[in-house]
């Protein structure tokens, strides 16, 4: 702050010298403005002679008498001589200062004088080692290399990507910007990670300007991503993304649009057992752009209203929501190998393992394995949650809203697994992109610290 302070009056020590400058220079400039003035009235003076005197020459050439001639002439170039000499008295004298430009600074005085300067922030540096990704949020701490009570706020920025280690200038999203952070630290919540990877950089803020950003780091943010896969569903089920709907005239709304279609353009219908797969329906439409998971095989028909998930598990721990219509009358869901014919139905074979809802007349829920049923003994939560540990041999279910447990498969996987989903009447929606929820690993610890026989009762043979 001192040295601050000797700067600004060396500064204003400055500008007083040059105030006085200017105000000499006027006073300068002015006496040669009246000199001038001076000059120029005595020139008028002169021109006014001289015309006068070319005349007077004009008219002595029209003498005759030669002594009158040599009397005016002789007076003609006296004068004339005189007139030269009063030239050279004509120059103006100029002083080299009236070459520079001078301007009066008395306002920016007084402006600088009220100036309050702030230095620019420093770089603040994120600790990697407080950052926390957990439950689909990401919790970013930083400190200032020292201490600054200048700082009025913080700025946080984030990027998803697929790439580990520093960002990439090609094929990278945008940042996205968090702005008046009080705090140094801050916790975005509600993310779905799509990405293996996120960005994320931090710049100090005073009242005047801001501060360099941060060394970028790179936290990873890896989650269960997967969409429907519409190429294999059911006719009678809509499929968009994550969403699957009913749709009682689908399959016979597809049967006689494709026989029309046929006909008019010439082609062989399909026949009863004919090995070609049907076309997709004209309202049916599908966001996602992944091959079949089911290698293109016949879809799934008859009382089979099931569609899959397009991408396997095959190792690790994955999780993954589910919430279903209030009006939904009937519905599974759950997990099965590929292997699941297109007439079969989820729980009732032994690759497959789901939980199973029916709220038509009276509610029902059940757990279901190779066609053998487990009544729970707990509500029908709306949205349930779903935990698949493939190296475990544990498949769960939870309350995605308590985290309370409502069933656990266990056993050895042998094939990767598809997650699947039947419904008849109704509509559901799934939610990817999760982490395993921090109050479902824990649960998990305790259920895996229970005793064989404790845990057996979650199993069905």
């Amino acid at each position: 702050m001192d040295d601050e302070k000797e700067t600004l009056k060396r500064i204003v020590s400055t500008l007083a010298s040059k105030n006085d400058e200017i105000h000499n220079f006027m006073d300068v400039l002015n006496h040669r403005i009246k000199s001038v003035q001076d000059q120029l009235s005595q020139c008028s003076n002169a021109l006014e002679s001289s015309e006068e005197l070319l005349e007077l020459a004009a008219q002595s050439l029209d003498i005759k008498d030669p002594v009158e001639f040599l009397q005016a002439a002789r007076q003609i170039k006296d004068r004339v001589t005189v007139a030269s000499a009063f030239r050279i008295s004509l120059k103006p004298k100029v002083s080299e200062c009236m070459t520079h430009l001078m301007v009066d600074f008395a306002l920016e005085r007084r402006m600088l004088q009220a100036v309050k300067f702030l230095p620019v922030p420093k770089a603040p540096e994120i600790d990697l080692a407080a950052c926390l990704v957990a439950d689909n949020c990401v919790t970013v701490s930083w400190r200032m290399p020292e201490e600054d009570s200048r700082i009025d706020h913080f700025v946080l920025e984030y990027r998803k990507t697929n790439f580990d280690g520093l960002p990439r200038v090609k094929d990278e999203q945008h940042w996205e910007l968090i702005d008046y952070i009080k705090a140094t630290e801050y916790t975005l919540s509600g993310l779905k990670f799509d990405t293996k990877y996120m960005n994320l950089r931090v710049q100090a803020c005073n009242k005047a300007v801001a501060g360099e950003y941060s060394d970028p780091v790179t936290l990873e943010t890896k989650a269960f991503v997967f969409s429907l896969d519409s190429t294999s569903s059911h006719l009678n089920l809509k499929v968009e993304d994550t969403y699957v709907e009913w749709d009682p005239t689908g399959g016979k709304g597809q049967e006689k649009r494709k026989g029309k279609e046929n006909k008019s353009s010439g082609h062989i219908p399909l026949l009863k057992g004919n090995k070609r797969s049907g076309a997709l329906s004209p309202k049916r439409t599908s966001i996602s752009t992944r091959p079949s998971a089911r290698g293109g095989r016949d879809r799934f028909t008859g009382e089979s209203y099931t569609v899959l998930g397009d991408t396997f598990i095959e190792r690790g721990q994955h999780y993954w929501e589910v919430r279903a219509q209030k009006d939904c009358k009937s519905y599974s869901i759950g997990v099965t190998y590929r292997n699941l014919g297109k007439f079969d139905q989820l729980g009732k074979t032994n690759s497959s393992w789901c939980i199973h809802i029916n709220n038509w007349l009276q509610t029902t829920f059940s757990a279901k394995h190779n066609n053998k049923a487990k009544t729970l003994d707990a509500p029908v939560p709306d949205r349930i949650g779903i935990y698949c540990d493939f190296d475990g041999g544990q498949l769960t279910f939870y309350n995605a809203n308590s985290k309370e447990l409502l069933h656990t498969f266990r056993t050895k996987f042998t094939q990767p697994l598809l997650p699947g989903f039947m419904i008849w009447c109704g509509g559901l929606t799934v939610s990817t992109g999760l982490q395993v929820p921090t109050a479902v690993k824990t649960l998990q610890r305790s259920e895996n610290g229970l005793s064989d026989s404790t845990s057996s009762l979650n199993n069905i043979a």
